[in-house]
């Protein structure tokens, strides 16, 4: 089990940028791919990004390709996502989450293979 602790969410007008982290405690972080999730008021939690235990890999949701960058630190045990040309819709509480998996190159995003979560940081974009 991995403990998770989200920050860098806050208010930013549209076309604004934030940086989201996501501190890890407990097992071995790089025996876990990692991924972004959002819940929107009112909307299920949905996909954002993945990351493999490598690094090398990501994977996006189509809504935030070319706008979002999700990066890790496995010396710091720290996973990011760069958030550019913020928009009102990606107003959300975004929680991360790891998987554990054995392969270094996998990713996923499907909730369901994540076991572990984090409570969550709300991001609120302006228009």
């Amino acid at each position: 089990q991995v403990q998770l602790v989200e920050s860098g969410g806050g208010l930013v007008q549209a076309g604004g940028s934030l940086r989201l982290s996501c501190a890890a405690s407990g097992r071995t972080f790089s025996s876990y791919a990692m991924g972004w999730f959002r819940q929107a008021p009112g909307k299920e939690r949905e996909f954002v990004a993945t990351i493999s235990r490598s690094g090398t890999r990501t994977y996006y949701a189509s809504s935030v390709k070319g706008r979002f960058t999700i990066s890790r630190e496995n010396a710091k045990n720290s996973v990011y996502l760069q958030m550019n040309s913020l928009k009102p819709e990606d107003t959300a509480v975004y929680f991360c989450a790891a998987a554990s998996v054995s392969s270094i190159l996998y990713t996923s995003r499907y909730e369901y293979e994540y076991t572990d979560w984090g409570q969550g940081t709300l991001v609120t974009v302006s228009s």
